[in-house]
């Protein structure tokens, strides 16, 4: 008899979008994402951090200051961004992204442009800026699915 505790789909990819994260060396907020294809496979995976050759022991991690060349939104690369830019193939029509928070809006206009059909996220903390509002407009103007992941509340414990 097989085993029936096994992880769904969407348990599986937001699983590993979680675990995407725990690269992130953003003090603040770590973010992960998972690419997977219309057929389930994963196609690339992103966190937030400095671009390839930025130190990220220069750059700072300060979410405010008086000079905003001194804060870290000048310099990181949201997840899902990283997700996208990581990809080898060519196609990534019909995919979907899972992710632990919602687009902003330049992510979204990337994502919508390479073709993702669908963001399945876990957090919308940011959900009444104007930035995740304009998301939002894009991703129903350009026909592009988004829907909240919902926790089944499972603990899994990885020894590594």
């Amino acid at each position: 008899m097989k085993r029936e505790n096994y992880l769904k789909w969407d348990e599986y990819f937001m699983g590993i979008a979680l675990l995407s994260a725990m690269r992130s060396k953003d003090p603040n907020t770590s973010v992960g994402a998972c690419i997977v294809s219309d057929d389930n496979k994963i196609l690339s995976l992103g966190y937030n951090g400095m671009p390839r050759g930025c130190s990220d022991d220069e750059y700072p991690w300060e979410r405010t200051a008086d000079n905003p060349l001194d804060t870290k939104y000048l310099y990181v690369c949201h997840a899902e961004l990283n997700a996208l830019l990581n990809y080898t193939g060519t196609n990534m029509s019909d995919a979907k992204i899972y992710i632990t928070l919602f687009p902003c809006n330049e992510c979204t206009k990337a994502l919508i442009q390479s073709g993702i059909h669908e963001v399945i996220y876990l957090s919308d903390k940011y959900a009444d800026t104007p930035s995740v509002i304009a998301a939002k407009r894009m991703m129903k103007s350009a026909g592009m699915a988004y829907r909240a992941y919902n926790p089944i509340n499972k603990e899994i414990v990885l020894n590594l």
